[in-house]
């Protein structure tokens, strides 16, 4: 056994200076060596507590200015209405955004159907696999796309730049919860609208073969018979589109964003592929129904009448949750 007067090795705590040494028992064991350690470490804890408290606070300001006084897309709202306000506030600009939107939604679907067999990794999501777009069928719904737009839509939105005054831009854009409330409500609106409108011009034959019967000209559709529309449902559904935001007193910025997301769910909706994030898969208990649900819409035409969700055809009884052809899950 040593003798306590001897010296021997022994460690000290790893904040100390001296990690090893030769110690007697006496240095072992003296206040000053054991205080220092102790120091060291409150001072660390400390110093660990400050920045986490720090980081909090700001954490804190950064939610009280951005929810409490101020908005998220405030920074946004500004950019749009400060340096681009005589675009913004022209009564073109709904047109033009609704218009570029909707042949950007289409061309990555586009390429998926040109494309083809090639990538065969995108075709196991088609819905009718057997099924593909010819050149013929592309260029036609593309000409009336286009007809219905320079022939209607045009003249349209410059009577309206005429007769409608340019719009005003509030100050204080949408706090992030209303403009997604909004959005929402916007679409359950047109929902039911384009549900009661579809279903008549089913029911009622003069109304199918006049108005309707050329966007069920294709039985596996595709994303540019999206507007593959007549004039008058077509004048029909941008009436609505442009409406409903009155009706519910939405924001600039929260009907612009109504008006986007509308141009890609329908397109989405008749793109012919049901993919892994399509909307109806991010949307939880059937209540979206999407790429499949439309698809057996234009494969039995007595169904699945309204345009995004499930719950009107399920409440009258025209709800199919079956398809023909199944894409690969």
């Amino acid at each position: 056994m040593n003798n306590l007067s001897e010296p021997f090795d022994t460690h000290c705590h790893p904040h100390c200076e001296r990690s090893t040494g030769r110690h007697s028992w006496a240095e072992v064991f003296s206040k000053p060596a054991v205080s220092d350690c102790r120091i060291r470490k409150t001072k660390k804890i400390t110093s660990d507590l400050c920045f986490r408290m720090a980081f909090a606070d700001n954490i804190v300001d950064i939610w009280t200015n951005y929810f409490g006084q101020n908005s998220l897309l405030q920074p946004l709202w500004d950019n749009l209405r400060l340096d681009y306000r005589d675009y913004v506030r022209s009564p073109l600009f709904p047109i033009v955004l609704t218009v570029s939107s909707y042949f950007v939604f289409c061309l990555p679907f586009l390429v998926c159907d040109i494309v083809g067999d090639r990538w065969p990794w995108v075709q196991r999501f088609k819905l009718q696999p057997s099924q593909r777009p010819t050149a013929s069928q592309l260029l036609h719904c593309a000409g009336v796309t286009l007809y219905n737009h320079v022939f209607l839509l045009l003249p349209a939105s410059v009577a309206q730049w005429l007769w409608r005054p340019p719009a005003d831009l509030p100050d204080q854009a949408p706090a992030l919860l209303e403009l997604i409330v909004g959005v929402i409500g916007n679409l359950l609106l047109f929902d039911f609208q384009y549900f009661i409108w579809h279903l008549l011009h089913h029911r009622i034959r003069w109304l199918y073969v006049t108005i309707h019967a050329i966007h069920h000209r294709y039985s596996s559709p595709f994303a540019l018979a999206t507007q593959c529309l007549s004039g008058w449902e077509l004048i029909t559904v941008g009436f609505w589109t442009t409406l409903n935001p009155v009706i519910l007193k939405s924001h600039l910025l929260t009907t612009w964003s109504f008006m986007v997301l509308h141009v890609y769910v329908s397109v989405e909706d008749h793109c012919g592929y049901d993919f892994p994030w399509s909307t109806s898969r991010l949307i939880p208990f059937g209540i979206y129904g999407g790429p499949s649900k439309h698809d057996v819409h234009h494969q039995k035409p007595s169904t699945n009448f309204a345009p995004h969700f499930s719950h009107w055809d399920k409440i009258f009884g025209t709800h199919a949750d079956f398809s023909f052809c199944n894409a690969v899950r």
